[in-house]
């Protein structure tokens, strides 16, 4: 007589056993640890990425729509929000393919709901609320300015509290980051951000049409063109000189460039959509007063954060991340404020400073380390286009009124 194990026992040896099957093939020794997957789309970038719990990127795909936002002048939302759902099933399977990772491995996942563009946040939260809940995992939603933040703690040993300035194309702000969930918010835009006006430059000189920046963005284009230009031809004024705060505010200053770009095209007879002759003067002055004014505000944030003990008194940290991040004159200017305050300047890498799954998956693997924000699969998220980082404490930095001692940003190119 044949005796089988009864249903119990069975369990029982599979549960026994779990760890030998999920770490052998085909799921491989990644399987044993902590992963999570990592969606981005909060702009025009469909991201994704799997990351262990060490931080080893172990698979990632990105789709970028620069090239169609650039013939249209700008991110049309609705065209945005269609391209994504044309390739975020994609992106993800690549994403998961390249880990050699099964979604029955993962351990959850991380998606941007906040802030951002609101088709585009609809997206990704839709297609992971199908992923989550067709495979039961967690679900981790993430703040956009928050991973951007912690990107740089998986590349370097930075402890908390760090200050961080985020640049992009859609936000600047400062903050104090005193955990993965714990922010002091310092200074933010009040108007534009600093990428934004880069491009809307950009776009007023047709730089498309110059033969170097066809497939440049504006901001790009600018850093480019300004390698070869004479900043001090168009002295423009830096932003805010009289407001004793941390605050930033770009618009005022791309009234006054458009204002010089029209008069110069009429002393040069040539209408607007023709390049300027003086075109690398203009980007050169334009790039050098962007960086002019973050560096100001930055250097106010660093004698506030000290006057009140918010950093450390022993290697105290700036991190500087975003898109604009990548542009290195900008990183110059910093590094003369950090050098003169005694800060550790410390950016990642371009291809982290622009949105990528990686940094939403690394702040999910944050949250899951501390067990903070992570949610089950059946609970109702929504997404928030608008959504301020920390707790803010701009009136403070107003009330403290510092004035900066005199700093010269001279770079060259």
């Amino acid at each position: 007589m044949i005796m089988f194990p009864s249903k119990g026992k069975i369990l029982q040896r599979l549960l026994q056993h779990r760890h030998t099957f999920w770490c052998s093939p085909p799921f491989g020794k990644a399987a044993c640890s902590r992963l999570v997957l990592g969606i981005e789309t909060s702009c025009d970038d469909t991201g994704a990425a799997v990351l262990d719990d060490k931080g080893a990127i172990l698979g990632e795909s990105l789709h970028s729509q620069k090239e169609i936002h650039l013939r249209s002048g700008g991110i049309i939302p609705t065209v945005a929000q269609h391209l994504h759902r044309e390739n975020i099933e994609r992106v993800v399977q690549e994403a998961l393919e390249r880990s050699g990772v099964d979604p029955r491995q993962l351990t959850a996942v991380a998606t941007t709901v906040k802030p951002g563009l609101a088709l585009s946040l609809g997206v990704g939260l839709e297609f992971s609320k199908r992923f989550v809940r067709q495979h039961n995992k967690p679900f981790i939603p993430i703040h956009h300015m928050e991973a951007h933040a912690l990107t740089v703690r998986m590349l370097h040993p930075v402890a908390f509290p760090f200050l961080v300035l985020l640049i992009s194309g859609g936000h600047s702000l400062l903050a104090v980051a005193r955990g993965v969930d714990d922010f002091l918010l310092l200074g933010h835009s009040l108007d534009e951000a600093p990428g934004d006006t880069l491009d809307k430059v950009g776009r007023r000189l047709s730089l498309r049409k110059h033969p170097q920046c066809s497939t440049l963005s504006g901001g790009q284009a600018i850093e480019l063109l300004a390698k070869d230009g004479d900043r001090t031809r168009f002295p423009f004024r830096t932003p805010m000189g009289q407001n004793f705060d941390c605050c930033f505010s770009f618009a005022g200053l791309r009234n006054q460039i458009t204002m010089t770009i029209m008069k110069t095209e009429a002393e040069e007879g040539i209408e607007q959509g023709t390049l300027l002759s003086c075109v690398n003067d203009i980007a050169a002055a334009t790039q050098h007063s962007v960086a002019s004014h973050l560096a100001k505000r930055t250097h106010r944030a660093i004698l506030f954060c000290k006057a009140n003990g918010l950093l450390p008194s022993s290697s105290p940290t700036l991190v500087v991340s975003g898109g604009v991040a990548s542009n290195q004159y900008i990183r110059k200017a910093l590094a003369i404020i950090t050098e003169t305050t005694g800060l550790h300047l410390l950016c990642p890498p371009a291809k982290f400073c622009t949105d990528n799954g990686v940094m939403i998956a690394w702040n999910g693997v944050e949250r899951l380390r501390e067990g903070k924000g992570i949610l089950p699969p059946n609970v109702d998220v929504y997404y928030e286009p608008k959504a301020p980082l920390g707790v803010d404490m701009t009136a403070e930095v107003k009330t403290a009124a510092i004035r900066l001692p005199s700093v010269k940003i001279k770079i060259s190119n």
